[in-house]
Order: C-alpha cells, then structure tokens, then sequence
C-alpha cells in the first residue's frame, strides 16, 4: 500500500472465513486480471482461524502486497507486508480507541510488520452492520457530513496516517459522494472509502468525489466477475 499517492488504488478485501483455496484462486486470477493494487486480510470477526493461511496463499500466487484489516488484536501474522492499524475514532469505545492496541503492541513490534495508523470512522449505511454490531458504537448519520469531515480532521491532527470512511461489510448504501468531498477537502492524508460499492460506476463516484483508496469486499464474495468491471475505471 502506497501512501505516496501518484494514482487511484482498488483493494480487494478478503475474509478468511468466507473463503477457500479455489476461491481464493479465482479472486487471485480476477485481481490480476483488473490489475488490483493490494490485498486486505481480516474481519470483525474471525471464527475458523485462516488469517495466516490465507496471507500465505496470497504471497505465494500473487505479486501484490497483502496488509491486515485487524478486527481484534489476534488477528495478526508476520507473514503479510504491513498492518492497517485501525483506531475507530467514530466511536467512544475505548478498547477500539486504545485498548486493542495496548494488547497487540508487543507483537506488532517482534513482527517488523509496516505499521499504517488509520483513523476508522463508520458511516450509517441504511441497514445494521456487523462492525457496528461488534464495535458496539454508532455510525455517524449518512446525512451529517460535518460530523465526519471534524472528526477526520481531528484523526489527522492526531496524527493518524490515513482517514477511513466505512460503510460497513454487507452495507446497503455506500458513503455519500458529499461526505467524501467535504472530508477530502479539509484533509491532507490519504483518504479511503469502503462498503457498500456493488459498481463500477460507485467506485468512479468515489474516486471523483476524492477518495484516493477504495475497498471493496462483499460485492466479490457475491459475484467474482464484479472485478471484470474494474478494468474499466479510469485512475
């Protein structure tokens, strides 16, 4: 994952639990083919304890860089390339502010994994998510841009490395192209948007709205050939 941004990236996100070897082959085959940038690793919650079996699958078949998407601090392998460190600044949970990471912060440290500080704001998306359900917070309303541009601006000044907006896995609608613009206009760090993309023409919204990262997951789990469309984006 490239935070020097000189174009547009596409990350496939992949869950352990809803996957397989032969899926993950397909999903390998169609990613290089939509020439994907990166592969996300991770969930909110893990069950069948594939994390690291399926970063070594994707180092092994593909050239790209894995990173995990942490929903716990278990959920952690040295074998990817790096971490996306996620501190849900949306939220007033403090185990996913602070605490997550105090447990998690001697093995990050023996991993040598890159470690990428991302400020995670969850957006309402029109039905009940399981990241809203199991971080236990509310997502900033899909109509309250404001909300979310002070709270972005509020991660950067933290010091946090890159913004998230997250609809949520399985989310119905995806964040609106006016909170993408009104938090890309008072940031200077990378900007990511997540969940709820089903097309080729969301993602281009995305992108035009100021994302410079987009994540999509739920849409490959439900139809594979969703990345044929991606070869058409413009970046």
């Amino acid at each position: 994952m490239n935070t020097n941004l000189s174009k547009k990236q596409i990350a496939v996100l992949i869950d352990p639990d809803k996957t397989d070897a032969n899926k993950l082959q397909k999903i390998v085959l169609a990613a290089r083919n939509a020439d994907i940038d990166f592969f996300l690793v991770g969930g909110s919650l893990l069950l069948k304890n594939k994390l690291e079996e399926t970063v070594v699958f994707l180092k092994k078949h593909s050239k790209k860089k894995v990173y995990l998407f942490p929903g716990n601090p278990s959920q952690v392998t040295p074998k990817a390339d790096g971490i996306l460190l996620l501190s849900l600044i949306s939220g007033r949970n403090p185990e996913l502010l602070i605490g997550h990471h105090v447990q998690a912060a001697t093995a990050l440290k023996q991993s040598k994994l890159k470690i990428l500080p991302v400020g995670y704001i969850l957006i309402e998306s029109g039905c009940a998510t399981t990241v809203s359900y199991i971080s236990n917070t509310t997502p900033i309303p899909a109509n309250k841009p404001e909300i979310a541009v002070c709270t972005a601006l509020a991660g950067e000044q933290l010091g946090l490395q890159c913004i998230y907006l997250e609809a949520g896995s399985g989310a119905q609608n995806c964040v609106p192209k006016a909170m993408i613009a009104a938090v890309r206009k008072m940031i200077s760090v990378p900007l990511i948007v997540g969940g709820g993309l089903k097309s080729a023409a969301q993602i281009e919204t995305a992108f035009s709205a100021g994302a410079d990262i987009v994540v999509i997951g739920t849409a490959i789990e439900n139809n594979i050939k969703f990345l044929e469309e991606i070869k058409s984006i413009k970046r």
